[in-house]
């Protein structure tokens, strides 16, 4: 199979997919009591919730800005800043490409692809550890109410398929085969031509990874991470006091719905559509016993205020690219 086919079939996966989660979150909407909720918003909280968002890019600008410093000492911070918001207005449509094409725009001579991409696999392992530190932390703070919401709706379905047999012996096999690649491309590399690359390419990803280990400033780079995921939760916290229904809640219930709503992340569809809204209306719906139209306007609201955010910088920050390309 060619690689244009295979992109066109994992992509229109995805979006089939964004489409079925899309229909079971909005499938019992009662539409009329969701404009309603609409019309109650207070549009100060969205207006502090876009400057919070823009604030959640600068940070996390600076961090990849960090690491790729000990690869490529001469990078600058707007070519940064621009290749990020330009990787997240692709990101909403293609999930997982912008990583690529963000990579082309910040690699150099010096620093080449596979390092820059090697930086992006370091800034989302710690991105997967920033969200199991916000759900711990929320879970010992509230766990009377969290707690059964966390073990019955996530914990025990997971459990009960990591409990089969078969999904071990997948999880073994699919080791054993990674083990097997990397050991003949290794050990070939110097016989192969094209193993060579591979293993030149991976030698690469390895140097970015690793340039964590390299900082010139590495408290910068854990207090970015930490502004990072602490204007995700203000986010979080603006959405919820935008909406009149959820005044009961606090700093903590934004704390645990933010890490839920992130987890959504990891579902590859297209934006998170679908897949954020159904998890922070069942959680919302579950934890505090409003109605799903709530949870629904919710997650909406987070996520479409998000989404035109970065529509807005990435068009401003490709428009940008493209003249520094023509001059």
């Amino acid at each position: 199979m060619s690689k244009k086919a295979a992109n066109i079939i994992k992509y229109t996966l995805s979006a089939v997919l964004a489409v079925v989660l899309v229909w079971f979150a909005f499938r019992g909407v009662d539409w009329k009591a969701f404009w309603e909720g609409l019309r109650q918003t207070r549009w100060v909280y969205v207006v502090l919730y876009f400057i919070v968002a823009l604030l959640a890019i600068v940070f996390r600008v600076e961090r990849w800005y960090a690491l790729m410093r000990p690869l490529d000492p001469g990078i600058r911070r707007l070519k940064v800043w621009d290749s990020l918001n330009v990787g997240n207005i692709i990101n909403i449509v293609l999930p997982g490409a912008g990583e690529f094409a963000r990579c082309g725009y910040v690699s150099s001579r010096r620093m080449g692809f596979d390092k820059a991409f090697g930086t992006i696999a370091c800034e989302r392992l710690c991105d997967v550890l920033a969200i199991a530190v916000l759900l711990i932390t929320a879970l010992s703070l509230k766990w009377s109410s969290f707690g059964p919401f966390f073990a019955e709706t996530i914990w025990q379905p997971m459990a009960a398929r990591m409990g089969s047999g078969l999904v071990w012996l997948l999880l073994a096999a699919v080791v054993a085969l990674l083990a097997a690649f990397f050991w003949a491309v290794f050990h070939f590399s110097d016989r192969v031509k094209w193993l060579g690359r591979i293993a030149d390419a991976l030698r690469g990803l390895g140097a970015g990874f690793a340039s964590v280990a390299r900082l010139e400033n590495k408290w910068g780079f854990v207090l970015s991470t930490v502004g990072i995921w602490a204007m995700y939760v203000m986010m979080q916290w603006c959405t919820i006091r935008a909406l009149p229904q959820l005044d009961s809640l606090g700093m903590v219930d934004a704390l645990f719905l933010s890490a839920v709503g992130n987890m959504a992340s990891v579902i590859p569809v297209p934006g998170g559509i679908g897949a954020y809204h159904y998890l922070v209306a069942l959680a919302t719906q579950s934890l505090y016993g409003v109605s799903w139209d709530t949870g629904i306007l919710l997650a909406t609201l987070g996520h479409e205020a998000h989404a035109i955010l970065i529509i807005v910088v990435g068009v401003i920050s490709y428009i940008h690219l493209t003249l520094q390309k023509r001059k």
